[in-house]
């Protein structure tokens, strides 16, 4: 089951404390969604608390979307689907922090989110196009291709994991 919550109370104490909870899971587990702010793995649930809270603040029906994923109550992933803020790019939205908690992978949760923030994009948003950055390294441009994602440009080593570990990233985007 997939649900949205596209205002700050629909982000309730306890979604908060699961969403934080499965984001410390996925960056300990080597997943590439670190906030800005926060510390290169291993993190605590506090370190990832504030940029939660900050979502949550920010969720808006026509700007600012969160979508969560849950097999039998428990939650599996979550992602930010944001429209553009920039006059010349409103038609456009981006997905952010997309994951699947490391007991939910390879069931098919990301694929559904993906599906479904395509749906919501396109039909609840009025969206054009999404666009997304994503580590290479990892494998995550195969999973976005699979989707339908296109590749569209690279910035060569503009991640730094750790010394010696850059990585690029890889700018990807959807036609809707």
């Amino acid at each position: 089951m997939i649900a949205q919550l596209s205002r700050p109370h629909h982000a309730t104490e306890a979604v908060r404390r699961e969403l934080t909870a499965c984001w410390t899971a996925v960056v300990n587990a080597g997943g590439a969604v670190v906030p800005t702010g926060c510390p290169l793995p291993p993190v605590a649930q506090a370190a990832l608390r504030p940029a939660v809270e900050r979502i949550s603040r920010e969720l808006s029906p026509d700007h600012s979307r969160l979508l969560v994923a849950r097999v039998d109550g428990v939650l599996a992933g979550w992602l930010l689907l944001r429209r553009e803020a920039h006059p010349l790019a409103v038609h456009c939205g981006v997905l952010n922090h997309v994951q699947t908690h490391v007991h939910f992978r390879g069931r098919g949760v990301g694929a559904a989110m993906m599906r479904y923030a395509q749906g919501v994009a396109r039909a609840e948003m009025g969206l054009e196009r999404l666009q997304l950055a994503v580590r290479s390294g990892l494998g995550l441009e195969e999973f976005y291709r699979k989707a339908g994602w296109e590749e569209v440009g690279r910035w060569p080593g503009a991640l730094r994991v750790s010394p010696g570990d850059d990585r690029d990233e890889i700018l990807m985007s959807l036609a809707l």
